[in-house]
């Protein structure tokens, strides 16, 4: 069989349709394939922190959701309960001197893949993939009418549920069950635009986020561990979300008069991944590469740098094979880096028990006068120092201490 594309991307999501772009603006001939005809709201990651929006702005995508589908987050109020513990502006603390930046997902969708489109990609929506082979060609079998595609290489942005990924047999891992978090879109919020708003409660070990999309918009989660409430889903549990909210220590007065805006939904925190996801012409991206614990929002700026490190060395040589095989084991570093400094986090503010209590006791004074004994991976990226004397500074923890990573 004749190559047809050079890439055929699987997934028109932030991923897919950044790469599809990014690569035939650079020359490359490239297929999108799209399952669905239009895109609705669902509950998924709308926030960006300084380092995702570095890699936006390094791939160009900062600057075409700027004005449209962005909106601009410089701060982010971090609350022990009710009480606020920091106010953090973004650009003035961060290596990357960038905001946060928000968006509501569908739109930002429909303006990336218009945007792949016009740099030439040829775009097939309402498109549904069967089969994915591995093989040189690599080929994709599409539609109802089972349409045989070929390319140099494949990549799969088609999420966590990916075709992709099982059709061609990578071997997913998984953290143990323990965290749900659920999430729902508002209107009518009171809380301030300008900031992200982070309350943890680690007596009850919960948190929850209200992330700003301007104009009274904002995306709302509630981090839980499993045992302790029953899933949220759908109007009937909005109340009952809302009242969470406030046993967190939520400031009422931000969802006093609030409207859910989406669907109401619950999903499972685990972090799930590949190791080394390529394999044969057939590469991974996103989160059907690895879906980190959306608890701690690193998930679309993981996509997004596993963007730029694919096309950076697909764009670096014709030996594409190499180049893949480069992507992902960079891929496999960073995105260890992030997984387990989101590990610390969970352990040091959602644990409960004597054992955490005493921790934060030891360690929560010392963060106060210092907030950067705190791992900063989660706004600055995963090349901040990281390793076994960056844990123990976070814990309070001697030299001598034998804990190892969580």
């Amino acid at each position: 069989m004749n190559t047809q594309y050079d890439l055929i991307v699987v997934g028109g999501g932030i991923g897919g349709a950044t790469l599809a772009r990014y690569m035939s603006a650079n020359g490359a001939r490239v297929l999108l394939l799209e399952r669905e005809a239009k895109f609705k709201d669902r509950v998924r990651g709308e926030f960006l922190s300084p380092w995702g929006a570095d890699e936006a702005r390094h791939l160009g995508v900062l600057d075409l959701l700027r004005g449209r589908a962005m909106h601009e987050v410089p701060w982010v109020d971090f609350y022990n309960e009710q009480n606020l513990m920091v106010h953090r502006p973004m650009a003035m603390t961060t290596p990357q001197a960038l905001p946060c930046v928000s968006f509501y997902h569908p739109e930002m969708q429909e303006l990336l893949i218009a945007a792949a489109e016009q740099a030439g990609v040829e775009v097939r929506r309402n498109v549904a993939v069967r089969e994915v082979r591995a093989g040189k060609p690599a080929t994709v079998i599409a539609g109802g009418g089972g349409e045989d595609l070929a390319a140099r290489l494949v990549v799969g942005a088609d999420g966590r549920s990916s075709t992709v990924r099982s059709s061609c047999g990578f071997e997913q891992r998984r953290d143990p069950e323990g965290r749900m978090i659920a999430g729902v879109l508002m209107d009518n919020v009171s809380a301030a635009d300008d900031a992200g708003h982070i309350f943890v409660n680690s007596r009850l070990g919960t948190l929850m986020a209200v992330f700003p999309q301007g104009k009274g918009k904002a995306r709302v989660y509630f981090c839980y561990e499993t045992s302790s409430y029953p899933r949220f889903q759908g109007s009937v549990d909005l109340a009952r979300f809302l009242d969470c909210g406030k046993q967190v220590g939520t400031n009422p007065a931000f969802l006093a008069d609030v409207v859910a805006a989406g669907p109401l939904a619950t999903f499972s925190a685990a972090q799930v991944w590949v190791e080394h996801p390529y394999r044969d012409g057939v590469a991974l991206i996103g989160d059907a590469a690895s879906a980190s614990d959306p608890s701690w929002g690193q998930g679309l700026a993981l996509t997004l740098r596993d963007v730029r490190t694919l096309s950076t060395h697909l764009l670096a040589t014709t030996d594409w094979d190499a180049a893949a095989h480069a992507y992902a084991e960079e891929h496999d570093r960073y995105s260890n880096v992030i997984h387990t400094v989101d590990s610390w986090y969970t352990q040091f503010y959602l644990e409960t028990g004597a054992q955490a209590d005493e921790r934060r006791a030891r360690a929560m004074p010392l963060i106060g006068e210092n907030p950067m004994r705190q791992p900063d991976h989660m706004f600055s990226g995963p090349e901040m120092p990281f390793g076994e004397e960056v844990r123990r500074t976070f814990f309070a923890e001697p030299e001598s201490s034998s804990a190892g990573l969580a």
